[in-house]
This record gives structure tokens, sequence and C-alpha cells, in this order.
């Protein structure tokens, strides 16, 4: 692979650095890496916000990061200033209008410039387009007439400029200068939003030679995006299922993180995701801070850990090409311990699928839906999803009914199941209070497994219903996404009980993740947030198990340290656990 036996470890280098460097100050640089870790590539840019480095500078950088043995290749950010003479126009972060010709024949140039010095090059994710000006509305009016697009919306219009620049500005000029480039386009972490600006994978795959992702997340209090930071996870399987072996790697940097460990864990669930490349951005926003030795410490851990995960499996959660809705409620969730990986395409073989507002974008969702459950299949439908697809057909499947109600509670009642057959119910409390859609279901057509409420009436949080030879559940989520971390370890534990990932399932509080993979090995990941404390979990496995080993920690005498079952029952055996925020543990399962 590289200096690292699972991933390569790779830099970006901005373009103001390539303008500026000297090659002594490069080389010191470069060495305070090299105390800390090995990398084995960078992302040279010569191009960004409209500083445009020289062939000298770029020749300058090329050969010193060669000289100590790092691969290097080309890198475009597509930002830039108004022309000098031009009037301004509105653009947040300055990208590009695609309908000035100025603007766009830079971009040429550029491509150009990129093919001419590399063999391969990346497209940092400001590649889009949020202008509004007299040309681009014009543009938009054209292509809805056309199209007969009635309403007004941009969406339609930008997915097809920015394929026709894609090709035109960015490709075709490459590939003159260069016809056996590789040009990858890297994705932000905003999955919800790309139509509306103009990303679109669905066709950019067609056309680019690989796909990126990225994988930073932003402390979610003081900062606009409000991003989970199982996203670091979930995206990359993402991409990975969307275009199996062309998702190059996951791109993670140190912005809006107050707390070191937000910005390694960063690292660590992309990690978790079996990446070919790690990628940290930037090398200026890095060198000579504590987070290079502390990333550094940690990537050889990573190595190991990795050494005994297999591939990533769980819970497919279907987020169709240009959907959004719920957003980012499948990260929600990740963050309470399901283990969740998205994908782009309807899972139609999967053990169990997660269907939220999201996937009722796909028109033939509930045609579909019908036909997996009522062949054998599990599926987890948010009550979002079943709002949206209240019209068109959903009620052949269930009895639930959305009459726009909301209750506030934090007494729940939970079914559980006892050993011998018999109904047990248990009564836990949350802390706080959490506000729900009322979920208004049929006794005896609809079974309610999880409720909470307020005094005598209480509402279904987990509602099963079964068609065919398959069942569907549907999950009603707060209405504030977060207040699932409110709920009680008892709710979450009877939740994860319903859906085991291969024959898995975890009983531990809020904002503890576990990472399921295909070779009977397990990640417990458990975050850094305000108040976090060590903890005991569980891990509940279907059927028998001699044991649970934790490989990469050694007992007393250096050996691998066992766990022996907490108890045995007639069809699963516990294992309990020590966690402590921000140490991640792989384990594998003994069955012989």
């Amino acid at each position: 692979m590289g200096n690292y036996r699972n991933f390569k470890l790779v830099v970006y280098f901005v373009a103001h650095g390539t303008i500026t460097e000297t090659r002594e100050k490069l080389e010191q640089e470069l060495a305070f890496f090299k105390r800390h870790m090995r990398l084995d590539k960078v992302y040279l840019e010569p191009f960004r916000s409209g500083e445009f480095a020289s062939h000298e500078q770029v020749e300058l950088c090329r050969a010193v990061f060669e000289e100590n043995g790092v691969e290097v290749a080309g890198g475009i950010t597509t930002t830039i200033r108004t022309p000098e003479g031009d009037e301004p126009k509105q653009r947040l972060f300055d990208t590009f209008c695609y309908n000035d010709p100025k603007m766009t024949e830079k971009l040429k140039e550029v491509c150009a410039f990129l093919g001419g010095h590399f063999n391969e090059f990346i497209i940092d994710d400001f590649f889009f387009t949020n202008c509004t000006c007299d040309a681009c509305r014009a543009g938009r009016d054209a292509f809805n007439a056309e199209h007969g697009i009635t309403d007004g919306s941009w969406q339609e219009y930008r997915l097809a400029l920015m394929q026709k620049v894609s090709q035109e500005c960015v490709i075709g000029p490459a590939r003159a200068a260069n016809p056996d480039i590789q040009i990858t386009i890297k994705y932000p972490n905003w999955a919800e939003s790309y139509q509306e600006t103009g990303y679109n994978p669905a066709q950019q795959r067609t056309i680019f030679n690989n796909i990126y992702t990225g994988t930073e997340t932003r402390d979610y209090v003081t900062t606009d995006q409000h991003l989970p930071r199982y996203l670091s996870y979930s995206l990359m399987t993402y991409f990975e299922n969307m275009w199996p072996g062309h998702n190059g790697g996951g791109w993670f940097d140190p912005f809006d993180l107050h707390v070191m460990e937000q910005y390694l864990e960063q690292a660590y669930l992309t990690a978790f995701s079996k990446p070919k490349e790690l990628m940290m951005f930037c090398f200026q926003a890095l060198v000579d801070t504590m987070r290079v030795p502390a990333l550094g410490y940690q990537l050889d851990k990573l190595d190991e850990t990795l050494d005994y995960a297999g591939n990533p499996i769980g819970i497919q959660c279907y987020l169709p090409d240009n959907s959004q809705g719920e957003d980012n409620i499948q990260d929600f969730l990740g963050m309470v311990g399901f283990p969740i990986v998205c994908t782009p395409y309807f899972p139609e073989k999967a053990d169990v699928i997660l269907l939220t507002r999201a996937s009722a974008y796909d028109p033939q969702i509930v045609d579909k839906l019908e036909k997996y459950v009522a062949e054998g299949g599990k599926a987890i439908v948010t009550n979002g999803f079943v709002e949206a697809t209240s019209d068109r057909g959903i009620y052949r499947i269930t009895s639930i009914r959305m009459r726009g109600r909301r209750i506030s509670g934090r007494d729940y009642r939970i079914e559980n199941i006892e050993r011998n057959g018999r109904n047990l119910l248990t009564f836990p409390q949350g802390r706080e209070e959490i506000t729900v859609p009322v979920v208004e279901f049929r006794n005896n057509a609809t079974w309610a497994l999880v409720k909470v409420g307020s005094g005598q009436e209480s509402y279904g949080i987990l509602l099963k219903d079964t068609y065919g030879k398959g069942q569907m559940y549907t999950l009603t989520v707060p209405d504030s996404f977060p207040d699932v971390y409110k709920m009680p370890m008892g709710v979450l534990t009877r939740l994860h009980a319903e859906f085991p990932v291969g024959g898995v399932y975890l009983e531990a509080g809020a904002q503890t993740s576990l990472f399921m993979y295909d070779n009977d090995s397990f990640i417990v990941y458990p975050y850094v947030e305000w108040g976090a404390q060590p903890a005991v979990a569980r891990i509940h496995v279907k059927g028998e198990a001699n044991g649970l080993v934790a490989p990469t920690r050694k007992d007393f005498r250096g050996e691998p340290v066992y766990i022996e079952p907490l108890y045995t029952t007639a069809d699963e055996t516990v294992f309990e656990i020590y966690t402590m925020p921000g140490q991640y543990v792989i384990y594998q399962i003994q069955r012989d």
C-alpha cells in the first residue's frame, strides 16, 4: 500500500504555499512532518482564489517532495476573484460563475497547466456554483422553459451546467495536454445539498476517473454545519458503494473543532471505512502544530487495528442520487450504536435496510419496498418516510397515519421478549423530554414495541408491521434529531436488539458507535463529549461464542486480551467490555 499497510497517508498543499515556498523553508516544514508520520503522497496545488503558481515554483516544490520519497500529484480549487475591471458578482466563497467567459477561460488554462505538469490531479470541493447574476438567471430560465420546469428552481439547470463545465472546461483541456491524465472529483460533506449547487455524482461519475470523499466534520454548536461525526464513516461507505473501487479516500481538516480528539475522530472514522488514502488538509494548516504528532501516533494504532478488520457491513441506508430529507438522520442513528452503511442503489439483497425521507425521492420506492418486505426482507422506515409516501401506496404495508400532532415525554414503555416466550414490559425514564410526531396506528394491525409519553398516554417509537414473509418497522425520530441521545440505554438496546448486524448488537449509552465487519470483527468507539466518562458496555452475539479477543490490546503476559462470556442464553452470548471516551478497540469473535 505504502508506508502504512492499510492506507496511503497523503496531504494537500495549497496554492499560496506553492507560490511562496523556498527550498529551505519547505525542507524544514517537511522535516517536521517526517518526525511524526510517514507521508506517501502530496497533492500540490498551483491555483486557488485567482492565485496561480509559476512553472518554476511547481517544479521546485515537486523536486523537494520527490527527493524526500513523497509521490506528487496535482490539485485545484475552483475559486476566483472578480476579474480586474469587471463588476463584482455575489458568489459565496468566490466560486466561479460558469456563465462568465473570463472565468471559464481561466479554468481551461489552469486545467491545461495541470495536464502539462501532472499525471493525476484532484478537484477540491468548491466545484459548484451559487451565482445568480443576470447571465445565470437567464440560463436557468431558458433551461427551465425548455424542460418544462415551472417552479423556477435551480437544481436541474445547475446539474446540467456543471456536467457541461466538467467536460468542456476541466476534462477536455487537461486531456488535450495529457491524454493519460487521471482526474478525481472530491465531494464535500454536505451530501444532502449537492444538487442545489450543481454537484452531480450520478452523472459526473461517468466522466471522471475517480471520486473522493470529504469526511471533515465541525463543532455542531458554534458552526453552521450540524454534522454528526459518524458522517466521517457513513459518507465513505456511500461513495464506495456508489462506485466500488473508485473512491480514492477520505479528506479531513482541523477547522472549526475546539477539542483535539474531535480532530482525531475524523481520522479514526475515515479509517474504519477501509479507505485507500487518508488525506490531511492541509500542509500549511498543520505544520508546527500539535495535531501532527497526535495524529502520527494514532496512525500506527489505526494501521494495526485495520489489520484485523474485514469489509464494512451494516444496516444499508438507501440515499438515491440527488435526494434530501431528514438530513443526516442516518448519522445520528450511527452515533447511538446502529451500524449503518449508505448506498445510492436500492439494497434489494440486504438483510436489513433503512429508508428515510430522502429515500422517498425514488418515485418507485414504495413498490420496491413492498416487494422487498413481501419476499422476506426486514426494513426500518422513519416517520418522515411514511409521511412522504402517504399518497404513494405505503398504506398497503402499514396502518400508520400521520395527523400532524406532536407530543413531548420522557416516560418509556418497552416490550421485551422473555426467553420462554412471555412478554415482559419495562418502563425506563429518560433524563429529559423528547418531542416526537404522534404516529397513529390501528391496534393488532400494527404493533408498538417501544413507546414514549407522559401520564396516561404513550405513543409509538418503534412499531412493527408484518407483510408477506417479512417485516417493516417504523422508527419515530425526535423532531430534533440529536434528541436520540436523550433516550435511555434500555430503549437504545431494545432498538438495537431488533436489528443485529453480523449477529451482533450493542448495549450501551448514547454516543457510542459500533462498526461491523464481515470477518466476525467489530470496533466499539465512544465519542469524546463534554462530561463523557468511562463506562461498561455489553456486546450481544447471536448464537454460541466462546470469547472475544482484543488483538491490539495486551494483558500482563503480553498476550491479546481475552474476554470470557458474561452469560449465555439459548440464542445468544453476552460479553461485558470497558469503554473509555476517545479510545477505539477492535474485537474478534471466537466461535470455536
